[in-house]
């Protein structure tokens, strides 16, 4: 004879789906805080000037808490601690997790799983509003504050033009935004290709180009902390006010009227949002791409498609992924510095691949 299982009833099975997913989230969710942890303090202890992790922890704890009360290591590890990688490397938390959690939003807002921050255009406005400060002095008035003022200004810009191209007959659909996204990132990217010629300054173009593919060697606490208010101020919109309904919009549009969403004008809050966060972030940092592509994916492999668990995670994931790019970019080719955007599309790419053979095999 041979045993049989008696079948459950479907609340309890329900019930025990979620106690383990809840458990799941819990595991990964601690996991990368520690993780995060390590890697700050590792990244900080990295670089031309090695630095041991204990020495690192001690000159932070002095800033922050004052313990110790008196400095007993070298004047000149304590300034390339706190003032020149730990605001670096803080930065890099903060732009990987906001581009991470904007990839979120935006593979819900589109229903497509290859979005990224770049689908809207933002970042090719952001580039060609440095192009313009770095090679023809727009936004001098701005003072210090010019090339990401500019920045941020292009990237306003290139979303209201989204926008208006996207919304027809009163309506945003995940296709238009689409289209218009992609029709506006090439608009903008043939206009600072246009700036670099222009200017014929080949000092000017360098910097540029270096810019466009990502750098944090403009980190300072100001700029750190800058990125990290916009990034709680997004999370905290996608978390606490928008999660139900990302998970109605991803489903679909009908779905999402049936539980009294109305996609149109969700679609244009999360772009508003979204445009802001990207935004900051290359005025910040320049342009980083597959941070914003590759991340959510990796988050909902771990906990589910959930947007509640998978911004939080993703932030997380997000964060680590872009201090450790940032490591290998400072760390490769010492003394020289590689661009961000050359370590990310190498790890990324061929994510894209894989990824693209999966849905062409599952669509067969």
């Amino acid at each position: 004879m041979t045993a049989t299982t008696p079948d459950l009833p479907t609340d309890v099975l329900d019930d025990l789906g979620q106690r383990a997913g809840r458990r799941r989230y819990l595991f990964w969710s601690l996991g990368l805080v520690a993780g995060l942890v390590v890697t700050v303090v590792l990244a900080v202890a990295m670089g031309a000037v090695q630095i041991n992790p204990g020495t690192v922890l001690r000159i932070v704890s002095h800033h922050l808490l004052g313990v110790p009360e008196v400095a007993t290591w070298p004047r000149s590890q304590d300034s390339i601690v706190w003032q020149v990688r730990l605001p670096r490397v803080l930065l890099g938390v903060a732009v990987g997790a906001a581009l991470a959690v904007c990839g979120v939003a935006l593979q819900a807002m589109v229903r497509n799983l290859l979005a990224d921050p770049y689908l809207l255009g933002v970042t090719s406005g952001a580039s060609t509003g440095a192009a313009a400060a770095i090679l023809f002095g727009f936004g001098a008035a701005l003072g210090e504050n010019a090339l990401s003022g500019s920045a941020f200004i292009g990237a306003l810009a290139a979303s209201i033009a989204v926008f208006v191209v996207a919304r027809t007959g009163g309506r945003v659909t995940s296709l238009r935004l689409l289209i218009s996204g992609v029709a506006v990132g090439y608009a903008l990217y043939a206009a600072t290709s246009f700036l670099i010629f222009a200017a014929n300054s080949a000092e000017g173009s360098r910097s540029v180009l270096f810019w466009l593919l990502g750098s944090l060697s403009l980190a300072r606490w100001s700029t750190a902390l800058a990125i990290a208010l916009v990034l709680v101020g997004a999370t905290i919109a996608l978390l606490t006010l928008w999660s139900t309904r990302l998970d109605a919009l991803a489903i679909g549009d009908e779905t999402a009227q049936t539980l009294g969403v109305s996609p149109t004008r969700f679609r244009i809050q999360l772009l508003v949002v979204v445009s802001l966060c990207v935004g900051a972030v290359v005025a910040a940092s320049g342009g980083i791409g597959f941070v914003g592509l590759v991340i959510p994916h990796l988050a909902r492999r771990m906990i589910g498609a959930i947007h509640r668990r998978v911004v939080p995670v993703a932030a997380l994931v997000g964060a680590i992924f872009l201090v450790w790019a940032d490591v290998a970019a400072r760390v490769l080719l010492q003394p020289r510095e590689l661009p961000i955007g050359i370590i990310t599309a190498i790890v990324g790419a061929p994510f894209l691949v894989l990824l693209v053979r999966r849905f062409h095999a599952t669509t067969e």
